[in-house]
């Protein structure tokens, strides 16, 4: 049985951004759908677009070793 340690940062760190990028993407639907965007404001808050903004540039910003 594997260990849970042998998942790299980077790997770690790519799992994120996709998850991330598709909570936008769901968010843009969302807007354009309306039934998403309401809910999704509702569980996250206003602020969740540009929370996720955040996250996505600094992880590609880690990626690109810019910090």
């Amino acid at each position: 049985m594997g260990s849970r340690a042998e998942i790299e940062a980077e790997d770690l760190l790519k799992i994120v951004l996709v998850l991330v990028v598709i909570w936008l993407a769901l968010e843009v639907l969302g807007a354009a759908v309306g039934l998403v965007g309401a809910t999704l404001d509702v569980i996250f808050g206003p602020l969740s677009s540009l929370i996720a903004l955040v996250v996505v540039a600094l992880i590609v910003l880690w990626f690109f070793d810019k910090i």
